[in-house]
């Protein structure tokens, strides 16, 4: 079992920037990817940046590519998601994910088996 809990969520001005963090425990050396993933009110889970925890390949959807990073500590188990210029429509719930299977398709949610309970992130005009 893998436990995943984010913090660094908040509120933010249009231009600014918030730096998310995602801490695992338990059996963290399973841990093939993580991922961030984000939920907009009445809007579909968007998958937007992803690690591969041992190559540190990283991974980016294009609505955030070039404004956020997603990079790891091993040593704290911890993956981070740095966002700068963030946007209105940056808005959402943020939540990681862990997978430790193969991942054909960074994007899809169904390869990560462990989530975290998400944090909110604001970004208003």
């Amino acid at each position: 079992q893998v436990q995943l809990v984010e913090s660094g969520g908040g509120s933010v001005q249009a231009g600014g920037s918030l730096r998310l963090s995602c801490a695992a425990s338990g059996l963290v050396n399973n841990i093939k990817y993580m991922g961030w993933f984000r939920q907009a009110p009445g809007k579909e889970r968007e998958a937007i940046a992803a690690v591969h925890t041992r190559t540190g390949t990283t991974y980016y959807a294009g609505s955030v590519k070039g404004r956020f990073t997603i990079s790891r500590d091993n040593a704290k188990n911890t993956v981070y998601l740095q966002m700068n210029s963030l946007k209105p429509e940056d808005t959402a719930m943020y939540s990681c994910a862990a997978s430790v299977q193969p991942i054909i398709s960074w994007s899809s949610a169904s390869y990560f088996g462990y989530w975290g309970q998400g944090t909110q992130v604001t970004v208003s005009s």
